[in-house]
């Protein structure tokens, strides 16, 4: 799809609206970069982080952890929202609370509350989606809210420009530590239920002042589609009282099937050191060994990534292939059955779809980040694939939910300036209860999303 269509929602006085809450937003990333520049010269490069109080994220209770529902409230804390590790006045409540891992073992997590700088008649919030993308738990968003300083914890500092328009529209912004305190890196099902159990806290907790009644909208690009997604399709089935509580989900750089997305980003020049960040993480999710598939080069770099952020990974290892990672025998990703089965777990194509309202934006010039349109596959934006979403989005409109897809000729990185001010404008049109747009008679067919096989290795 062209952006044309686009450009006709901004004429007249909604435009305008509209148009000065993207300049707010873009403002606010100018803001939050220039701040974080200025707090980085001024100090002498070894800012003492903020004591996050580690001892928050545990659960020591004496009643079992499987005893307490999903979103159930463990601990509460109070505290300034800090800009790299500067506090500033607006309020924030963390929550620990109970969640679900990828193998239905009850888990705990943390999410953060944020306060609106404007205040509002009625109580309104955003589940926002971190992609702070790190098999690091001290990158997560709670701690760099708190006032951790990381290098993969900087990522949410970019991220402030996003959810600024929210906050200075009085809404509430809700931001789960999406991956879950092991980070368990592109395992979809644990980050929606970590997002759906947040909201689910966020509503248990007396502290944030949420009424029950109050609406939500989810949020998230790259890594934070991946939770925004996946709690799209888990929560009429994961989280029905949630599910009634959501008016759209929209996304950007959408993962649809990780299978595909290995083999599209091989050897490419930036996202190929995404490849065995994806491997440790879903094999960390699912509790698996792959090491005794891997070269010894795999091995190497699978120990040495185990607390790899993105940060550190993106463009370190250009020409990385699956092949390079495994032994002769496993030189495809199909022929390691754990992985396989482990992969399949994640394609949402196989998964029933969500009933919401969805916004779907994906890049198409992947060639502008070191990634070639892949044979098998087609065109990405560098690391996600464009026909694959294209093909999710069209499940979605066939089980009769509306989705608006918007296809940009950018590139990972670069779609966000386009996607950010059509995202930001429809989450507020959900909520103040507009009519739905829909693109399901145009958008153009896709991949097969069908579930990998299983070869056996020569």
């Amino acid at each position: 799809m062209s952006l044309t269509r686009t450009s006709h929602r901004q004429h007249g006085q909604e435009g305008h609206r509209r148009t000065n809450r993207v300049l707010r937003a873009l403002q606010a990333v100018g803001l939050c970069a220039t701040a974080a520049g200025l707090l980085l010269l001024a100090s002498t490069g070894s800012a003492p982080a903020a004591n996050t109080g580690s001892s928050f994220y545990a659960y020591s209770g004496s009643e079992p952890l499987k005893d307490f529902a999903p979103g159930s409230v463990l601990k509460t804390r109070t505290l300034s929202y800090h800009l790299t590790g500067i506090p500033t006045p607006i309020k924030v409540v963390q929550l620990l609370y109970r969640s679900t891992g990828e193998l239905g073992y009850p888990t705990v997590n943390v999410t953060s509350v944020i306060e609106p700088v404007i205040k509002s008649a009625t109580v309104r919030v955003v589940s926002y989606q971190s992609f702070y993308d790190s098999l690091n738990p001290a990158d997560e968003p709670s701690a760099a809210i708190a006032g951790n300083q990381t290098l993969g914890g900087e990522i949410w500092t970019a991220e402030n420009g996003l959810i600024a328009d929210f906050l200075l529209d009085g809404i509430t912004v809700v931001a789960s530590d999406t991956e879950g305190q092991s980070a368990d890196f592109a395992a979809g099902p644990v980050y929606g239920k970590n997002t759906l159990d947040s909201i689910r806290a966020a509503f248990n907790s007396a502290a944030t002042g949420i009424p029950r009644t109050a609406k939500v909208a989810m949020l998230g690009y790259s890594g934070g589609a991946i939770a925004t997604g996946w709690a799209a399709q888990l929560a009429p089935s994961y989280a029905p009282d949630v599910n009634k509580r959501l008016v759209g989900a929209a996304e950007g750089g959408i993962l649809v099937d990780p299978a595909h997305n290995l083999q599209y980003i091989s050897g490419s020049t930036i996202w190929s050191g995404v490849i065995p960040m994806s491997i440790i993480g879903i094999a960390r999710a699912d509790r698996i060994d792959l090491e005794r598939y891997m070269s010894p080069y795999g091995v190497t770099l699978y120990n040495k990534m185990q607390s790899y952020s993105i940060a550190s990974a993106l463009g370190a290892y250009p020409g990385l292939t699956w092949a390079k990672l495994a032994k002769p025998a496993y030189a495809i990703p199909d022929s390691v059955p754990p992985f396989v089965s482990a992969a399949n777990k994640l394609d949402l194509g196989v998964r029933p779809m969500p009933t919401i309202p969805m916004f779907m934006g994906q890049g198409t010039g992947g060639v502008l980040e070191g990634t070639p349109v892949s044979a098998q596959y087609g065109a990405g934006d560098g690391v996600m694939v464009a026909a694959d979403v294209r093909s999710l989005a069209r499940k979605i409109c066939a089980s009769g939910v509306s989705v608006d897809y918007q296809q940009y000729d950018f590139s990972h990185v670069t779609s966000v300036p386009e996607w950010l001010p059509e995202a930001t404008s429809w989450v507020l049109d959900r909520l103040e209860g507009k009519a739905t747009p829909s693109d399901c008679a145009s958008i153009a067919p896709g991949n097969s999303l069908a579930l990998q096989k299983v070869l056996r290795a020569r």
